[in-house]
């Protein structure tokens, strides 16, 4: 039984008595119910494939018996690294009916952080495409494989496998289960506790880590946004999965859905236009974007010959929402935009608003926390500060992670004694106990002593009919420490000047001191993973720029 080793044991005893408080079962126990309740129903469909919820049984059944044909052991690490499809979604359903614990990752990492997480988890095996985005994972995989001294299997779906590999394909067609006895693999399964999944962060600060995930973890994620929005959702609808990243929005729709037997549409590869055509085929009633992806499918140009008229709700998450632009999408979705607040570090920190609730709540801020979980707004010193005033947003309850996977001491450093994390996240709660987030506390420009927010001048310049995409970043400046320099990309077809830039905030009334002192126009982001604008290479481009102008200053 894989456990919080390096959990504190006050940490620990809060954690059980959380669990045995308010976790009932794990997904895969509605799986299982769903295979009974809907047989015949659609539960996952994507370009390719269209499985019903018996037949997600029977797959995930066959290849959870083929992973122990080949010999896997309990809590032995099987890694993902594939796009969401048909195959993802039963290798979810398989490996904890297996023991095996899953590490998921991104299609987008290579080969020096691929490497590293499979040498930390000790992985056994990894499951990829041949071929995806045209890159070859199968080679990538082989170019690394020396240097994993535990890494037996190499597993690849689809139809082209290569010599050396196993094929997904052929043991989902091997009928295993007449060989056993129907409750085999009752005595297999990782109880709702231990730990089954893993997934990593974004590495942004350095090589990714792994963060650990029970069945019954992401089984309340599920349950919290579903309770929060007041049980609107059913077998009846149909959940479209378009984000490309295997956490943020893709994790609490995944798991909601499954637990009421709602149909979940699965996009490989996001693409603007095709998530439209995706959306109004398959008459989705509810999808989930981070606002990134929703501002390129507001940019669509044939937006009109879409209909989009299933939509009940979209769910927005990830990154601070601008007014404007879910303002925009409400119009042209035609639909309610709820938000949701959290990490796969933190778990759950805020839920789903209501559909119902009024705009400028759905908008202005992300919710409040679940009434089992603790939230509170801090000062530099950990002290906690009144409602209304910024400061850290640091969490702890049920819905929460508690540490890093095998790395005691970045979980001292992350976590505090008594299970507190911090998000790394500036906020404030108002009067109701909402959340608003203000930005990222090492997004934070320090201009002469004085605090600029990035999100507020960033939420105005998207406002501008000429600005596409927008990042406010830090900029070395001799006499006051820091200045502002926005990054834009441009409309298409559109130039945007810095006068234009300026005059336009201005007009907004807001303090000078947060203008913008530099303008860099360029054709696309930087991006950390497919998902979050990576102003760390901002802030090294205009330290590079400035540099070459003769002014480079070290920001301390």
């Amino acid at each position: 039984m894989a456990e919080w080793d390096f959990y504190s044991r006050q940490v620990a005893k809060r954690f059980a008595a959380y669990q045995e408080k308010h976790w009932r079962c794990s997904f895969i126990d509605h799986w299982e119910e769903n295979a009974v309740k809907f047989p015949d129903k659609e539960a996952f469909a994507d370009s390719k494939t269209r499985l019903s919820w018996m037949e997600v049984k029977t797959y995930s059944d066959r290849l959870a018996l083929g992973l122990l044909e080949l010999g896997l052991k309990r809590d032995e690490v099987i890694a993902v690294q594939l796009p969401f499809c048909a195959e993802f979604a039963i290798i979810r359903g398989a490996y904890g009916k297996a023991g095996v614990i899953l590490l998921e990752i991104a299609t987008t990492l290579r080969h020096g952080e691929l490497r590293q997480m499979l040498k930390t988890s000790g992985a056994a095996g990894i499951i990829i495409p041949r071929i995806f985005r045209n890159f070859d994972y199968f080679q990538m995989v082989q170019e690394i494989k020396p240097d994993l001294d535990r890494l037996q299997y190499v597993f690849v779906i689809g139809d082209e496998v290569p010599e050396g590999a196993i094929s997904i394909q052929k043991m989902l067609q091997n009928p295993l289960e007449e060989k056993y006895p129907p409750d085999y693999l009752a005595g297999k399964k990782f109880s709702k506790h231990e730990i089954s999944t893993l997934q990593h962060t974004t590495g942004t600060t350095g090589q990714p880590k792994l963060v650990p995930f029970s069945l019954s973890l992401l089984e309340y994620v599920g349950y919290l946004h579903y309770r929060a929005i007041g049980g609107e959702l059913g077998p009846s609808d149909t959940c479209a999965i378009i984000c490309p990243a295997i956490t943020g929005p893709n994790i609490l729709l995944f798991y909601a859905a499954s637990m009421v037997g709602a149909r979940i549409v699965l996009m490989e590869q996001f693409r603007p236009e095709e998530a439209l055509a995706l959306l109004e085929k398959e008459k989705a009633t509810i999808t989930a974007v981070v606002p990134t992806l929703l501002a390129m499918m507001l940019n669509v140009p044939a937006w009109n010959s879409y209909d989009l008229s299933s939509l009940r709700f979209v769910i927005c998450t990830g990154a601070s929402l601008v007014y404007a632009l879910a303002r925009e999408a409400e119009e042209k979705f035609g639909c309610p935009i709820v938000q949701h607040y959290g990490s796969n570090k933190a778990g759950v920190v805020t839920v789903m608003q209501r559909p119902d609730w009024p705009r400028d709540t759905r908008i202005l801020t992300v919710g409040k926390p679940p009434p089992e979980h603790e939230l509170k707004i801090v000062d530099d010193a950990g002290g906690k500060l009144p409602r209304g005033e910024i400061g850290s947003i640091v969490v702890r309850g049920p819905g929460c992670t508690y540490g890093y996977y095998k790395d005691k001491e970045a979980t001292l450093a992350a976590w505090t004694g008594d299970g507190w994390y911090n998000m790394g996240d500036l906020g404030k709660l108002d009067r109701s106990g909402n959340l608003s987030i203000v930005g990222r506390q090492k997004d934070m420009i320090i201009r002469g002593g004085q605090n600029i927010y990035p999100v507020e001048v960033e939420s105005i310049l998207l406002t501008h009919p000429k600005v596409l995409h927008v990042a406010l970043v830090r900029m070395p400046d001799a006499i006051m420490g820091e200045k502002a320099c926005a990054y834009v990309v441009p409309r298409p077809g559109q130039e945007f000047t810095f006068d234009e830039m300026t005059s336009f905030i201005a007009q907004k009334k807001i303090a000078p001191f947060k203008i913008p002192e530099r303008l860099e126009i360029v054709d696309s982001m930087p991006m950390s993973g497919e998902q979050k604008i990576s102003k760390k290479d901002l802030e090294q481009d205009i330290g590079k720029k400035l540099e070459a102008e003769g002014r480079h200053i070290e920001i301390q």
